[in-house]
């Protein structure tokens, strides 16, 4: 029962292990993080430019006088 009872490494050994892991995961989770920033920052300037662009359109429908009709064939 000895061997059951004893841990894998040294409890000294072992926590340099543990910080070395956690050094490891807080890395991926920063990653993680900044690739999603900078994937947000991308859909909001795409999104500010299809407004401009469809705001723009709607602003050359209604200056354009008879458009209704064109677009109504």
């Amino acid at each position: 029962m000895l061997p059951l009872a004893t841990p894998a490494l040294p409890l000294d050994e072992a926590g340099k292990y543990v910080a070395a892991a956690y050094v490891v995961f807080m890395v991926l989770l920063v990653v993680y993080v900044a690739i999603m920033a900078a994937k947000l920052q991308r859909i909001e300037r795409e999104l500010r430019d299809l407004a401009a662009f469809a705001e723009a359109r709607a602003a050359a429908d209604q200056a354009t006088p008879g458009r209704e009709e064109v677009d109504a064939r």
